[in-house]
């Protein structure tokens, strides 16, 4: 996950992961010991963010779709921000924790002593970041300028 320098509000936040499979999946990994062999699968299942003020969550289905300059909100997984992170509402900081938690699905299946095995397992893995969230006031002088 990286974060741009800083967000205004009322300015969409595109929100996203890395780019293929060690972010997304899939991703398999076979073991073997003795007579016994379990093949595992991950796949990215959600992420969930939590973007800093209460009750800012957010779920997306997917990795997210990267900014790379296009006009207006996420297409898939984004953030509009309705307050500024004040040091009185981000404990001092100034700015809003934000926190990306990938939702996995792991499977795995195989066989011991002849006898297949199988199961599925949700694994949750985060990473944490903050982020500076401003406001812009436009100021029109009296001729509408």
């Amino acid at each position: 996950m990286s974060v741009q320098n800083g967000a205004f509000i009322g300015v969409p936040v595109w929100l996203w992961i890395g780019d293929g499979a060690a972010y997304a999946g899939p991703v398999s990994a076979t073991a073997t010991a003795g007579a016994a062999s379990v093949t595992a699968t991950g796949r990215l299942a959600a992420v969930e963010w939590s973007m800093g003020p209460p009750g800012a969550l957010i779920r997306c289905s997917g990795p997210g779709t990267p900014w790379i300059g296009q006009d207006g909100p996420s297409p898939d997984c984004g953030y509009v921000y309705e307050h500024r992170s004040l040091p009185e509402r981000t404990g001092g900081t100034g700015r809003w924790t934000i926190t990306a938690t990938s939702v996995w699905t792991v499977t795995w299946s195989g066989t011991t002593d002849g006898s297949p095995v199988d199961g599925e397992q949700t694994v949750r893995v985060s990473s944490e970041t903050s982020l500076t969230v401003g406001e812009v006031q436009v100021l029109v002088d009296g001729d509408g300028q």
